[in-house]
């Protein structure tokens, strides 16, 4: 019997040992899975601020296209042209054709 209780005395301690690395791997899985979790969670409010500024870009994107537009307009030009520069449409005797 006293044999008995030598084996079970030197077996104790390798369990404890083994519950307390059983444990210790439980709670670094924990940490890991909330690490990677506060990621992702993070990574979806990125995602969403970047997608909300894609789409006030492409806001500002398509009014620079209708303003570009605007300022592009022969007609516009045309006015500009003969108001504030005071330039005509040359005559039919001030157009010379080069051969």
């Amino acid at each position: 019997m006293a044999a008995h209780r030598k084996n079970s005395r030197r077996k104790e301690p390798f369990r404890t040992r083994a519950w307390i690395l059983l444990l210790l791997v439980f709670v670094c899985e924990l940490l890991i899975y909330t690490w990677c979790r506060v990621q992702y969670v993070n990574v979806g409010y990125e995602l969403s601020r970047v997608t909300e500024k894609h789409a006030a870009l492409m806001t500002l994107q398509n009014g620079l296209k209708v303003e570009l537009a605007r300022l592009k307009s022969p007609a516009r030009i045309e006015k500009i042209a003969r108001d504030k520069l005071g330039l005509v449409r040359p005559s039919a005797n001030q157009v010379i054709t080069l051969p």
